[in-house]
Parts: C-alpha cells; sequence; structure tokens
C-alpha cells in the first residue's frame, strides 16, 4: 500500500515536533541550565529581595564575605533560606544544584541537615538549614561572568561561572556532627574524605610514611576564611616519590573536592589535576589510625601547583573527629580570577 507524500510530510513533522525538546535539551550546555535555574529563581523574587541578593561582579567585600562560623558571628550577606518562602527556596536549591554534581548536592545536605541536628541539640538560634544565604555577584550570563555564593555554617560555595569554564575555589566544605543517623541511616558528609586518605596513608611504605607524616601537630586550617593570597611551602611526601597505584589513590582522594563541581567543570579540573600529579604533595599531621566506620582525628593537606586541598578535625570542644573543617583552594585561579582577566 502507497504512502502519500502528504501523509509522509505530516508524520515526518509528528516526530519532529516529538523529539525536538529532547534534542534542545542534550544540546543545551551546563552554563546555559545554570543561567536558566539563575533566572529562575531570581523571578520568584520580589524587588527588595533582588537587591538584596544581587550584587557587582566587582563586589570584593561580598566576594570575601564567608566562614565556617556560624552566620550570628560572621555575618553574610545575600538572601538566607529562612527569608524565602518554599517556591523561593525550591528555587534557590535548584539553582545550586544546578552548578553541582549529584553527590556534591548530596554533600551539601548532609553539612546542612547536620547543622539542623545541631540545632535541635543545642537548642539555640546560631545553627540550622534556614541561616544558610544566598548571592549572586554579576549578571547571570553565558559569556560574561558571574558567580554564585552559597554558604551559611561549615559551608562556603564561592563558584565563578565564565562561559564554559566553572570555578569552585576557594570552597569551604565541614561538617558538624561529622557522623550522625537520621532516618535509620548513617550519614558522614565527609567520609570519603576521610577513608580515602587513611587508605593512601596505609598504601605507603615505612621509607614514604616518614616523609609524609610531620613533625609537628596541626590543629586548623592554615589557608581558610580570610587567607586569600597566603602562601605556604609544600611539605611531606612528593606524588613523584609514589607508585602509579598511591598516585591512582591520591587522585581519588583529590576528586573528592572537584567533583563537588557539575560534571564537565570537574572534568576538566581533574584533567588539569592529573598533568600536575608529580609536583603535588601529600603530608599527614596526627594520628595515624582510624577506627573503621568513623572518621580520622588526623590532619592532611594535599599541596599542587594548581591546589591547596586540607582536612582539619578541630580539637577543641570534644571528639574532633567530629568537628571537621576542609579547605579547597587554587592558590592560582580562586574566585575564577585567572579566566576573567
Amino acid at each position: 500500500m502507497s504512502t502519500s507524500p502528504e501523509r509522509i510530510a505530516r508524520n515526518v513533522c509528528a516526530l519532529i515536533f516529538v523529539f525536538l525538546p529532547v534534542y534542545a535539551a542534550a544540546a543545551q550546555t551546563a552554563t546555559s541550565r545554570i543561567v536558566v535555574a539563575a533566572n529562575s529563581f531570581l523571578s520568584t523574587l520580589d524587588q527588595n529581595q533582588r537587591q538584596s541578593v544581587l550584587f557587582r561582579y566587582d563586589d570584593e567585600k561580598q566576594r570575601v564575605r564567608w566562614s565556617n562560623l556560624p552566620t550570628t558571628i560572621v555575618r553574610r550577606a545575600g538572601l538566607s533560606m529562612g527569608e524565602l518562602n518554599g517556591a523561593q527556596r525550591s528555587a534557590a536549591l535548584a539553582l545550586v544544584s544546578s552548578t553541582l554534581s549529584p553527590r556534591g548536592f548530596e554533600k551539601v545536605q548532609q553539612i546542612m541537615e547536620g547543622d539542623q541536628l545541631l540545632k535541635s541539640g543545642e537548642g539555640n538560634n546560631m545553627f540550622g538549614k534556614n541561616l544558610y544565604y544566598i548571592s549572586i555577584l554579576g549578571t547571570p550570563s553565558e559569556k560574561d561572568p558571574w558567580m554564585l555564593q552559597f554558604g551559611g555554617h561549615h559551608l562556603a560555595l564561592n563558584i565563578t561561572i565564565a562561559g564554559e569554564r566553572g570555578v569552585l575555589t576557594p570552597s569551604l566544605t565541614g561538617a558538624q556532627p561529622a557522623l550522625y543517623t537520621i532516618n535509620g541511616k548513617t550519614v558522614r558528609p565527609l567520609g570519603q574524605e576521610s577513608d580515602k586518605a587513611v587508605a593512601l596513608l596505609n598504601a605507603l611504605d615505612d621509607t614514604q610514611r616518614k616523609q609524609a607524616i610531620l613533625s609537628y601537630r596541626l590543629a586548623d586550617l592554615v589557608l581558610g576564611p580570610g587567607q586569600d593570597g597566603k602562601t605556604i611551602q609544600p611539605e611531606g611526601l612528593q606524588a613523584s616519590a609514589m607508585n602509579e597505584r598511591q598516585r591512582g589513590m591520591l587522585l581519588d582522594l583529590i576528586s573528592e573536592w572537584a567533583n563537588i563541581a557539575q560534571e564537565s567543570a570537574a572534568a576538566a579540573r581533574m584533567a588539569e589535576l592529573k598533568a600536575d600529579i608529580n609536583e603535588t604533595w601529600f603530608a599527614w599531621s596526627g594520628p595515624a589510625t582510624v577506627t573503621p566506620g568513623k572518621n580520622i582525628a588526623a590532619y592532611y593537606r594535599i599541596q599542587g601547583p594548581h591546589l591547596v586541598i586540607e582536612y582539619a578535625p578541630q580539637r577543641l570542644g570534644g571528639d574532633p573527629a567530629m568537628h571537621v573543617h576542609s579547605m579547597y583552594r587554587d592558590p592560582t585561579n580562586d574566585y575564577g580570577r585567572k579566566p576573567t582577566k
């Protein structure tokens, strides 16, 4: 049975109508999805709220207004989650999620959930999910640079978008409690950062361990909040003295920070860090043992030409393994300054 040209044309048009949205979605870049999410969030705000959340891209005071401390101690600017209605909060979190990988957004949610539990345990208004702030520096754009900030107690994400390039440094992730149970599930927001580090330490031979383990104790971040532009000398064991398996373990550990970002930005970042691996150092300070299923109580640092990572349990006020700060920096490109110059 023959088919008329008119029927064939109608069928082709119907197929195009059905599949065109699929092709369009596939063709959409990570940056365009982030810009759509940003504009969707902004569209939910009234004029006063927009004025509160938007800053100039060159606002250096706002750019450095982040900390591991509660927002009642170090004031943030922008809009807090507690100031938003349900639809606005959902749109804000959708924007944050669009800039991160699924695992990265899950980590953020776990940090916030832990802070909510801390609020319940402490019984005060210094903690909780409502005290996380969002701000935008510049105008969301697929071409021109702009920045998203999101954070509060134990969280500071500084995400610069410059065309198809995404930069997540400097960013701080922490946890208190660093291990908790909710709905029958044990949660460790920075558990892999602990487990992979001790696995790497245990994979070193005696000579390598002696080089990696520092002769002095470190109690907190060296390059934490307020330390932009500060430089330190690499210490410990250089990855060029590791075997291939050990270098692979080091890269896997680094990925716990780099892979917080959405996938295309994370892939580009990991390629850069892999190229640097022989010039990257691993240093450890503190106990070299850990109870399985719990977090380490030791400080460690990973440092390379384009990287500084610090993991720092807090020894004041109880079990240091239950209160952790970590820092992720690129000394050559914090706040995405390099691609935007």
